[in-house]
C-alpha cells in the first residue's frame, strides 16, 4: 500500500505548469509526495512525464464559456477528484480555482491551495467585456477563492491587499513568483553591438506591446541607434491577443523585429542590452526575474507585479503605464549610459540571488504543503 500523500496541480496550460510550477512539483516528489498535474496538453506533456509526474489531460478552454459544457466539466472534475482523492489540490488561475474548488467541495478534499497568479484579462483590460465580467468574477472569488480548508497564494502584496480589503480572503500566503534557476540564467556581459531592447512576453496588448512599438517609433525619429525586439507568440484565446498580421506589419515597416516564440531564454537575454515590460498589470512576471538574473537592466511599468522585481534607479526604471513617451525617455536614458546599464544589471542579479531564486520559492511552497497536511 502506498502511503505517500497525494498532490494534484490543476493548471490550464501545460507550458505554464512547466514554466512556473515544474520545479516545485519535482521538489514535492523528492519530499515524498505522489504528484499529478491536470492540464490541457499541448507541447509539454512529455516534459511532465519525463520528470516522473502523473499527467492527466483535460480539454479546457480558458476564454469560452458554454453553461452546459462547464457544468459537465465540473461534474467530470468532481468524479476525478473522488477517484484520485488527493490530500492537497493546488489550483492555478481563474477557471481552475472556481471549477476546482467546486469539485474539491463535492469530493471532500481536505486541503486546497488557490493561486490567482496574474489576475489576467478581467482585471487589466478596459474592454467592455472585461468591465462586465469583473463584478461577476469578484463574486465568484468571494464564494470560492478562500473557503475554510484553503489557502489563497498571491505573487505580490498589491493583489493580496486588494483581496483582503474586499474581505474575500482570510487564509492567505505571499509567495513571490515562480523563482528562477540562477545557474541556468547566469549573468553575462552585454554584446558589443547595436543595443537591443527586448520585450519578451505573450503578444498581448495589455503587456504594453503597443506602447513599446510607439516608444520605438519615437526613438527612431530621434535617430537613436537601437534594435527593438519582440519575443513571444500571440495567445489566440486571450481577448487582448495581437494578430500575427499586425506583428508582421510592424516588422516589415522596420519598427521592430519579431523573433516569435523561443525556448532558450538565457540565449535570448544574452543578446539583449535592456529588457522592457510596459505591462498594465502582472502577478510577478517571471521574465523580469530571469532578465535580472542574467544581469540586464529593466524598464517596466509601476504596476502590481512589476514593481516587485524592479526597484527604481537600482536595477531598472519604473514608468507610468500606457505612456509611450515616458517609456521612450527611460529607454533613451539607458541606451545612452552603458555604465548605468552595467551597474543596474549587477544590482538585479544580486536581488535575484537574495530574494527570487527557485530554491527560495520551493522552500516556501513545500512549507505550505507541510502545514496543510498537519491541519
Amino acid at each position: 500500500m502506498n502511503n505517500k500523500p497525494k498532490l494534484l496541480y490543476f493548471v490550464t496550460e501545460d507550458w505554464f505548469f512547466c514554466s512556473h510550477f515544474l520545479d516545485r512539483a519535482v521538489a514535492a516528489q523528492q519530499a515524498g509526495f505522489q504528484v499529478s498535474v491536470l492540464t490541457r496538453v499541448n507541447k509539454h506533456g512529455q516534459t511532465i512525464l519525463d520528470n516522473g509526474i502523473n499527467l492527466i489531460p483535460l480539454a479546457l478552454e480558458r476564454s469560452k464559456i458554454n453553461p452546459l459544457r462547464e457544468i459537465s466539466l465540473i461534474k467530470s472534475l468532481a468524479s476525478l477528484y473522488l477517484r484520485e482523492h488527493p490530500h492537497i489540490v493546488h489550483h492555478v488561475a481563474l477557471k481552475p480555482i472556481l471549477y476546482g474548488s467546486l469539485a474539491a467541495k463535492i469530493a471532500g478534499i481536505r486541503a486546497i491551495v488557490n493561486a490567482p497568479v496574474g489576475m489576467g484579462y478581467v482585471f487589466s483590460s478596459k474592454q467592455l467585456k472585461a468591465r462586465f465580467l469583473k463584478p461577476l468574477v469578484l463574486l465568484a472569488y468571494r464564494l470560492l477563492l478562500n473557503p475554510f480548508n484553503s489557502v489563497a497564494v498571491f505573487e505580490n502584496p498589491d493583489d493580496l491587499s486588494y483581496f483582503e480589503k474586499l474581505g474575500i480572503v482570510k487564509y492567505s500566503r505571499l509567495i513571490r513568483g515562480a523563482g528562477v534557476n540562477t545557474l541556468q540564467f547566469g549573468s553575462s556581459n552585454e554584446p558589443n553591438e547595436v543595443p537591443v531592447v527586448l520585450l519578451a512576453a505573450r503578444m498581448l496588448w495589455d503587456k504594453g506591446v503597443g506602447e513599446f512599438v510607439e516608444a520605438a517609433k519615437i526613438l527612431q525619429q530621434q535617430s537613436i541607434s537601437a534594435r527593438f525586439v519582440l519575443v513571444g507568440a500571440p495567445d489566440k484565446e486571450n481577448p487582448e491577443s495581437i494578430n500575427q498580421s499586425q506583428l508582421l506589419e510592424w516588422q516589415d515597416a522596420g519598427i521592430i523585429e519579431w523573433w516569435g516564440q523561443h525556448e532558450d531564454m538565457p540565449q535570448v537575454f544574452a543578446q539583449a542590452h535592456i529588457v522592457c515590460l510596459p505591462s498594465y498589470r502582472e502577478g510577478l512576471p517571471k521574465v523580469l526575474i530571469e532578465a535580472a538574473a542574467c544581469g540586464r537592466p529593466i524598464v517596466a511599468t509601476d504596476v502590481p507585479g512589476c514593481r516587485e522585481i524592479v526597484r527604481h534607479n537600482e536595477n531598472g526604471l519604473l514608468i507610468p503605464a500606457k505612456d509611450p513617451q515616458a517609456l521612450a525617455v527611460a529607454l533613451n536614458r539607458l541606451l545612452n549610459d552603458a555604465e548605468l546599464r552595467e551597474s543596474m544589471g549587477k544590482r538585479g542579479r544580486a536581488m535575484v540571488e537574495a530574494e527570487f531564486s527557485t530554491e527560495y520559492v520551493v522552500e516556501q511552497t513545500l512549507q505550505l504543503y507541510k502545514e496543510l497536511l498537519e491541519r
